[in-house]
């Protein structure tokens, strides 16, 4: 698989399809539109006006290939040499672009919890922030970067459920950096 395939090939599951599904399943959610961003530093300005935990979220791999994909808050701060032994797995790097286009059929800027509808064999685990789901509602794309819909914790586990999975809600708070790393 090349970069441009990543590129011109169609989504699995287009946004539409997934707000539908949403619908379908009695999901309740905000809807943002919004020009693209890729950082959560991008993102600042245009969430600010919008109610709920902000969120980013890290699609990564162990050494021995299994795949995670992390959804915390924004303010979660986590150090993935500790993320791996929290999760109790090897060494922990991020998905390559290609990768996370084979497993859940999104491309870099836009990984999100919903992604995990594309992950048809089941491969990649979710985890939730403990943190991010005391809430009132979780921001994330609908695997566009060019959108963001705010729901309940309970929706976005709801949704999960829906898709096969039982998300794993994790506290973070021990996998953050050491407050002297860095200085």
């Amino acid at each position: 698989m090349s970069k441009a395939d990543i590129i011109n090939d169609p989504m699995p599951t287009a946004p539409e399809t997934l707000l539908a599904r949403l619908d379908s399943q009695g999901i309740p959610y905000t809807l943002h539109h919004h020009n693209a961003f890729f950082t959560v530093a991008e993102g600042l300005e245009i969430e600010r006006t919008m109610e709920g935990v902000h969120c980013r979220n890290l699609f990564l791999r162990d050494k021995k290939g299994a795949m995670f994909l992390v959804s915390a808050a924004n303010e979660t701060l986590i150090d993935l040499k500790k993320l791996s032994g929290l999760l109790g797995c090897g060494r922990l790097s991020f998905g390559s672009p290609e990768r996370l286009w084979t497993y859940l059929g999104v491309r870099p800027g836009s990984v999100c919890p919903y992604a995990i509808i594309n992950d048809r064999g089941g491969v990649v685990t979710q985890i939730l922030d403990a943190y991010m789901m005391k809430g009132e509602l979780v921001n994330f794309h609908p695997l566009l970067n060019t959108m963001t819909i705010g729901v309940t914790p309970n929706d976005l586990v709801k949704f999960i459920r829906s898709t096969g999975r039982e998300p794993r809600i994790v506290d973070l708070t021990s996998a953050a950096p050491d407050p002297t790393e860095g200085s």
